[in-house]
């Protein structure tokens, strides 16, 4: 049977997209997988909508078992999932990249960031082209620990209160508010970022409120932040996001909200818990505060563009 009638395309949205492609990453997670299901859940469901230069799709096998997906980010930038086993679904998987990337007529480069552990991956797409391009770029390094040995929170200072995001706030909507704006001040590329897009987020699987922690500053606002997302079947938990309002940072406050987020994961049966953040020399503050915890490095993103064709032409 040839490639593109083994593999079915489908073009799922919200809920339905992501409880598909965590299936993947949970069934992918000891490949080394780069995704967990905790991961997908916050990037996916910030949008209502999937906005139109953002498409994605996934494929499965002849038995309906999603086997890849791929979601195209702004340009012609690609992030996917694939199946070692089921490599030659690269081929669909390409050409619809191609077909939604608007390589034709817009002169853009195809890129794909992958994590160099996924060696098989990493291979098949050099022998369709594409060419390692991150050296000297910014990178996102990701780095595990056991959680056995995960240090004691540290004393918080005076007028500042940890706890879960449910008991800290009183769980309205003024109280949503008030977190995605502490989340716009954290991170201001997330200048779009709403209560909406908060309670969106914390109704997919698989939130859980109490490994949901944030600090709170005397006023009653919120100064850090960290969400622990627990996923029992790989008894793993990833940190996204963590974060630090302007004004009350390098107090601790970030470290205090993850151990808390963290010790409330390993209660729940986490054994091990994974975070991706900046690697390169240009942004150390993040990985230093991982390490800090016990975070140890063991992969990182790399970039991957296509150098089979001439920008804004077709393979030749």
């Amino acid at each position: 049977m040839a490639d593109d009638q083994r593999y079915r395309r489908r073009q799922l949205v919200g809920a339905e997209m992501l409880r598909e492609t965590q299936t993947l990453a949970q069934r992918l997670w000891d490949g080394p997988g780069r995704w967990h299901p905790g991961e997908l859940a916050f990037f996916q469901r910030q949008f209502a909508v999937p906005p139109p230069d953002r498409p994605m799709a996934l494929w499965s096998d002849a038995d309906g078992r999603t086997v890849a997906w791929a979601w195209k980010k702004p340009s012609a930038a690609l992030d996917l999932q694939v199946d070692p086993q089921e490599l030659a679904v690269l081929e669909p998987l390409l050409d619809w990249f191609d077909e939604v990337s608007g390589v034709g007529g817009a002169g853009a480069v195809r890129s794909v960031t992958v994590l160099d552990a996924e060696t098989e991956l990493v291979e098949a797409l050099s022998a369709r082209g594409f060419r390692r391009r991150d050296e000297g770029r910014p990178f996102f390094v990701h780095l595990r620990l056991d959680l056995a040995e995960l240090p004691d929170p540290p004393p918080l200072p005076a007028g500042y209160l940890a706890g879960p995001a449910s008991v800290t706030a009183s769980g309205t909507a003024d109280d949503t508010a008030a977190r995605a704006r502490a989340h716009r001040a954290a991170f201001p590329a997330a200048s779009g970022f709403t209560g909406a897009d908060y309670r969106r987020i914390t109704a997919s699987w698989p939130y859980r409120p109490e490994t949901d922690w944030r600090v709170t500053a005397a006023d009653g606002s919120t100064a850090a932040f960290a969400l622990a997302w627990y996923d029992e079947v790989t008894r793993t938990a990833v940190l996204e996001p963590v974060g630090t309002v302007p004004g009350h940072r390098r107090l601790g406050l970030a470290r205090a909200a993850m151990l808390g987020a963290l010790r409330a994961a390993r209660r729940l049966g986490a054994r091990t818990a994974r975070v991706c953040a900046r690697g390169d020399a240009a942004a150390p503050a993040a990985s230093a505060t991982y390490a800090s915890l016990g975070f140890r490095p063991f992969a990182r993103n790399i970039e991957l563009v296509d150098v089979s064709r001439p920008a804004g032409g077709r393979a030749v």
